[in-house]
């Protein structure tokens, strides 16, 4: 803890001449939050599964560079929106925190995706994030997205790496949706064995706004994902999905808050895994359904799948239910592979190692089918097919694997 407030010191001046006014004003106030609280225990409820101080403890060079480079449309630097947009600005996070907190410190741009109000984006937004370098590196990175009152877009959000460096992710991102919005947001990691990233995303939602989450993690070393979703619209509703593959020493933690604090609001969330080797996954998904908020309804679901013994999975789905009428439920189930489904293929001439990975493909089907965009989930059916091959992390003119 001490190294990135010693660091900080060195380099607040620096940070704050490269940043903006809005970003500014709550370094200190994040400092202080750090400082208090040091990187999160295994006794935090939150962070049951992650191993943060070990995570952060390598000796990283931090990145302290504004955006650069040709933006998309609907894209720019938070220094550039307008005043309403910035003031929502570190609003949404849960700035208590001491993960977002480090960010807020550290961080010197804001990447603002901005829809207008009525504005129905065609095309999806693309947001490459590309890790790469010869020195092992910290990267803060902060994503805002705003969607005016009827607003309509789709959201890619991707992370690769393309050097054998060690990288540390800290990733913050809010998004805060009007009334009547649509907004379908898509997190996809394709990075490598020895890269971490703590991703944080919050979400406020409107009424009768429709939000859908994918996060699909295909290729990682030690990631952690946390989703919180504010219901504060009557009529609101989010779908959130989460597809997991991982093996060798690959360790996964998917943590959600679905906070439901109005009347007459929906949610569905579907979170699946496919664990091999030594690879260890968790997910830990609350639902809060606050005093008042009658006609809820709730959904939840955690399935995994373990490849070997050696796999580990830890699952917690949580209710909290504080109003009479509503319509509530949860579960999760581990397994291994299905025996007599694996002799059923091999009778029929498919050989063994085609019919495990058939039976892993179709375990997570689900999710990927679940995606309401039709070229990416094409596009995520040949990904998922190579990373179950073996091939994901083959790619034509890359070095990582010799």
């Amino acid at each position: 803890m001490n190294q990135y407030i010693d660091f900080y010191s060195e380099v607040r001046d620096t940070i704050a001449a490269r940043s903006c006014a809005e970003m500014n004003a709550g370094r200190e106030a994040a400092l202080q939050t750090f400082s208090a609280q040091g990187f999160p225990s295994p006794k935090a409820e939150r962070y049951r599964y992650a191993k943060v101080e070990a995570d952060f403890s390598p000796n990283y060079g931090i990145a302290l560079t504004p955006l650069g480079g040709q933006l998309p449309p609907y894209c720019f630097r938070i220094a550039d929106a307008e005043p309403r947009v910035r003031v929502l600005y570190n609003n949404v996070a849960d700035t208590t925190d001491s993960i977002v907190a480090l960010n807020t410190m550290l961080c010197v741009d804001t990447l603002v995706v901005h829809v207008p109000r009525g504005v129905r984006v065609e095309h999806p937004i693309q947001i490459s994030n590309l890790l790469k370098g010869e020195q092992d590196t910290m990267v803060c990175r902060r994503i805002l997205i705003v969607m005016d009152k009827l607003a309509e877009a789709d959201v890619i959000i991707t992370e690769r790496a393309a050097s054998q460096s060690r990288f540390l992710t800290n990733q913050v991102v809010e998004v805060v949706m009007g009334s009547g919005s649509h907004l379908s947001l898509y997190e996809i990691e394709e990075t490598h064995l020895l890269c971490t990233r703590y991703n944080s995303v919050f979400v406020q939602q409107g009424r009768d706004s429709h939000l859908h989450h994918t996060s699909l993690t295909l290729f990682n070393g030690h990631t952690r994902n946390r989703l919180d979703v504010r219901l504060q619209g009557e009529g609101s509703e989010v779908t959130a999905n989460g597809c997991v593959i991982a093996d060798k020493m690959q360790r996964v933690d998917n943590n959600t808050l679905i906070d439901h604090q109005v009347p007459h609001c929906q949610s569905n969330e579907l979170y699946k895994y496919v664990l091999d080797d030594s690879a260890v996954g968790a997910f830990a998904g609350k639902v809060l359904v606050r005093e008042g908020a009658q006609k809820t309804v709730s959904q939840e679901t955690n399935a995994n799948l373990c490849v070997t013994r050696s796999a580990r999975m830890y699952t917690q789905p949580m209710l909290e239910i504080y109003a009479d009428d509503v319509k509530c439920s949860h579960g999760s189930t581990v397994g291994q592979m299905d025996e007599a489904a694996l002799f059923y293929m091999r009778q029929r001439g498919i050989d063994e190692k085609e019919a495990r990975l058939l039976l892993k493909a179709a375990f997570i089907t689900e999710v990927i089918e679940n995606i309401p965009l039709e070229s990416l989930r094409d596009r995520l059916h040949v990904l998922v097919d190579k990373r179950l091959r073996g091939e994901l992390s083959k790619c034509e003119g890359c070095k990582l694997c010799k």
